[in-house]
């Protein structure tokens, strides 16, 4: 079984910063893509940024440019640098291991509001 781990989420003003991590423990043997993905209320859940194993990474547009993800594979972890924050970036941040089926962690909110 794998279990993913996110933390960082918060309460934070218009134009500010976030930084949420993802840590994966488990039955991990290889290094695989890595996601964040976000819930509003009342809306699907959507892909914000993912990174290869290699490193290659791809964002959504409403986030490019104000959002960086990386990644540690000796930690098996994976994080969201999220920057000039805006109200609609306000959702539960989920972070998924793209194996198999999938794995997600429980999810970290994040409001963003004056």
């Amino acid at each position: 079984q794998v279990q993913l781990v996110e933390s960082g989420g918060g309460l934070v003003q218009p134009g500010g910063s976030l930084r949420l991590s993802c840590a994966a423990s488990g039955s991990i043997r290889s290094i695989y893509t890595m996601g964040w993905y976000r819930q509003a209320p009342g809306k699907q859940r959507e892909l914000v940024a993912i990174i290869s194993s290699g490193g290659i990474t791809n964002y959504a547009d409403s986030v490019k440019g104000r959002f960086t993800i990386s990644r540690d594979n000796a930690e098996n972890s994976v994080y969201l640098q999220m920057n000039s924050l805006k109200p609609e970036d306000t959702a539960v941040y989920y972070c998924k291991l793209h194996y198999g089926m999938g794995y997600w962690g429980k999810g970290t909110l994040v409001t963003v509001s004056s």
